[in-house]
C-alpha cells in the first residue's frame, strides 16, 4: 500500500509538472539542428528551469547554439535580442521555452478536430483514480 501511496505521489508530481529538473538539447555553433538524443542533457536541478535556443544567420549559413538556462537570464537575453531577429544576414533569435526538449525542432501543428470529435466532457486528472485506494488515515 505503501508503494501505491509514493507512486501517486510521484506521478502527481511530474504529470502537474513539478518536477525538479529538465532536459534540454545542448550544442555550440552547429550548422545543423542538433536536435537528436545525444544533444540531449539533464539540466542543473533547481537552477536551469528553461531551455534556450538561438538561431544565428552567417555568410556560411545558420548556425544553432542550444543550453539549458535559467528563467531569468534567457528571457533577459530574448527580449534584448528581439530587434536583431529579422532571419536577414547576421540575424540572431533567442527563444526560451520550459517543457522537455522544448528547444528541438519545431513540432508539426496537429490539424483541427472536427466538431463531432470536440466535446465538452469534464477530464479528471490521471492520478485521480489512484487516489480512490489511499488509506483513509492518508487523506485525513
Amino acid at each position: 500500500m505503501w508503494l501505491l501511496t509514493v507512486s501517486t505521489l510521484l506521478l502527481f508530481l511530474f504529470s502537474s509538472g513539478l518536477a525538479l529538473q529538465i532536459q534540454c538539447y545542448q550544442c555550440e555553433e552547429m550548422t545543423h539542428d542538433c536536435s537528436t538524443p545525444e544533444f540531449i542533457v539533464n539540466c542543473t536541478v533547481n537552477v536551469q528551469d528553461m531551455c534556450q535556443k538561438e538561431v544565428l544567420v552567417k555568410d556560411d549559413g545558420i548556425h544553432y547554439r542550444k543550453s539549458c538556462a535559467s528563467s531569468g537570464a534567457c528571457l533577459i537575453a530574448s527580449s534584448g535580442y528581439q530587434q536583431f531577429c529579422t532571419g536577414k544576414l547576421n540575424s540572431v533569435c533567442i527563444s526560451c521555452c520550459n517543457t522537455p526538449l522544448c528547444n528541438g525542432p519545431r513540432q508539426k501543428k496537429r490539424p483541427q478536430p472536427s466538431a463531432a470529435v470536440t466535446l465538452n466532457t469534464p477530464r479528471l486528472p490521471v492520478f485521480f483514480p489512484l487516489i480512490l485506494f489511499l488509506p483513509s488515515s492518508i487523506l485525513c
